[in-house]
């Protein structure tokens, strides 16, 4: 099988979608590497790297997608790649349809065979691919929110730990799940006043077994959202639902509730978003206010630490890019229910569930072989 990685054109996208190792694990098998030029550079891969375990490098994008069978990728086709896709092509990559009308429409008009990473199923109905990088970005939201809490990036001057005699930051997450754990044990870790808010009581009695004393857990309500915006200095928005837009649990009103200069950090903006006043922005231009309140909503977070990213995503979607280029997308998807879960679009069609019903598209069920 021909497998191919372009480089990444999301704005301050330094992730690659394959290792120097994982390049030598396909060629041995017998299969062709095609790397883009300069696709490993942001994570600190050389061309030479590629090279030297059997890629073969090559220049531009429409070289990759031209030749390629498999295409494996970090972040969703942008326009300037749409052009590029071909029906009967196998695209394995981060989509996050849900969140995207027009993506979604445009994928599934070129005929692409879409497999997404955010909902393949691990053998205990985990999310394998998702979780490193909510993981990466769980951890990054405090480190983020920490910076943006300062005074200079029009927050409201909270050190989060606070000092002797002043009281730490009071910190809201909404989510217990991979970030949202995540996210809790860096600030508490920081002395932090954390918060983590979830609808799952067993998930939130694990949390609360699991935390330090500073963290504490409460049912998700309206109730206790609101009485927790009205405390919180920073929001980790960390809720989750597998495929489908995330649910907005802060609306612009509730924003009237919170300190001038408290932040925002929603992680779930790849999701649509669990603010109301969510929109998407990049590294280069991160934050906005709304009614006083900084806004951080980058698409891609894990991206600005691309050599961590890259190597914890490459660990767990290696298996699968193997897997396809072995036994052919359908026979892997036969073999392993949970895999052809990630099967978002096939043969124009729409395969998952959820991305249909968020659009009011057809919906056909996935039928390897």
């Amino acid at each position: 099988m021909i497998v191919g990685v372009p480089r990444e054109i999301k704005p301050d996208e330094y992730r690659v979608a394959m290792l120097p190792s994982g390049v030598e694990e396909l060629v041995r098998r017998g299969h062709r590497v095609l790397i883009e030029q300069g696709g490993g550079m942001g994570s600190g891969i050389t061309d030479e790297q590629y090279a030297a375990n059997g890629a073969e490098i090559v220049d531009g994008p429409a070289a990759i997608f031209g030749q390629a069978e498999l295409v494996v990728k970090v972040k969703e086709p942008l326009a300037a790649e749409w052009p590029l896709l071909r029906r009967g092509q196998t695209l394995f990559t981060y989509f996050h349809f849900a969140a995207d009308e027009e993506l979604t429409r445009t994928v599934l008009a070129t005929g692409v065979t879409a497999v997404a990473y955010e909902t393949l199923r691990g053998p205990k109905g985990d999310l394998p691919c998702l979780t490193p990088m909510s993981e990466v970005a769980g951890r990054m939201s405090i480190q983020e929110g920490a910076k943006y809490l300062e005074r200079p990036q029009e927050g409201r001057g909270i050190l989060l730990a606070g000092v002797p005699g002043v009281a730490p930051a009071h910190i809201l997450i909404l989510g217990g799940g991979v970030v949202g754990k995540n996210a809790a044990q860096i600030a508490a870790g920081f002395q932090a006043d954390v918060v983590i808010i979830d609808i799952n009581i067993d998930r939130l009695r694990y949390l609360e077994d699991l935390m330090p004393p500073n963290v504490n857990t409460l049912f998700s309500d309206r109730h206790n959202i609101r009485e927790e915006l009205r405390l919180a200095d920073l929001v980790i928005g960390a809720v989750l639902i597998e495929g489908a837009r995330a649910p907005v649990l802060v609306s612009r009103e509730d924003l009237k509730l919170m300190k001038p200069g408290a932040v925002i950090i929603d992680v779930a903006v790849d999701q649509g978003g669990c603010i109301e006043t969510t929109k998407p922005t990049t590294h280069s231009k991160p934050t906005y206010l709304v009614d006083g309140i900084v806004h951080y909503c980058v698409t891609n977070m894990p991206g600005a630490v691309g050599r961590t990213s890259s190597y914890a995503l490459c660990n767990v979607t290696f298996p699968y890019v193997l897997k396809i280029a072995k036994l052919g997308l359908a026979a892997a998807c036969a073999a392993d229910t949970g895999f052809a879960h990630a099967v978002n679009m096939y043969g124009g069609v729409i395969t998952n569930r959820a991305v249909a019903e968020t659009f009011g598209l057809p919906f056909v069920p996935y039928q390897p072989g």
